[in-house]
């Protein structure tokens, strides 16, 4: 007997995967670095750092009247966020632009389940060699980066293909 497993079915799992890992990484920050130094590791390539991110990507933003901020972060992110999907269901989107957009979406909740709660987002990991350093950012900072490159190469060889 072979089983088969939908796509719908990986998708789904790497939805509530990432949003899963975020938060629990984030719970672990919290508990384990607010109110501290943070950690350097490999000769400080990577830093464990607290901190509260009440702006936008690189704290833009942060210094906006609170009000304003909840509209734009909390409000407008939300409504994108669900236009994205009404997008991708819309327009069939399909394969590999379908998965970039999952992270990339499922990033974007986990992030904002932030702003409701809390007000801010807590990111914790930096990186970098010397003085050319990355801003403070989490686990779906890097799944939102990470959908938005899986998407562009998608669309770039859908392009490349059509011609």
């Amino acid at each position: 007997m072979v089983i088969r497993v939908s796509a719908q079915f990986f998708l789904a799992l790497a939805i509530v995967l990432t949003i899963g890992c975020d938060r629990v990484t984030k719970h672990v920050a919290t508990a384990a670095l607010a109110g501290t130094g943070g950690h350097s590791f490999l000769a400080d390539t990577v830093r464990l750092q607290y901190a509260e991110n009440t702006g936008g990507f690189l704290g833009v933003g942060g210094d906006l009247h609170p009000g304003v901020r909840t509209t734009v972060f909390t409000v407008a992110t939300g409504a994108m966020l669900l236009g994205m999907v009404a997008a991708a269901i819309r327009w069939r989107i399909r394969g590999v632009a379908l998965m970039g957009l999952a992270f990339f979406v499922a990033g974007g909740a986990s992030n904002w389940i932030d702003r409701l709660a809390r007000g801010f987002v807590v990111d914790f990991l930096n990186v970098g060699v010397g003085p050319v350093r990355t801003g403070i950012f989490n686990v779906a900072d890097v799944a939102i980066m990470a959908g938005a490159a899986i998407m562009l190469i998608a669309e770039l060889r859908a392009a490349r293909d059509t011609q």
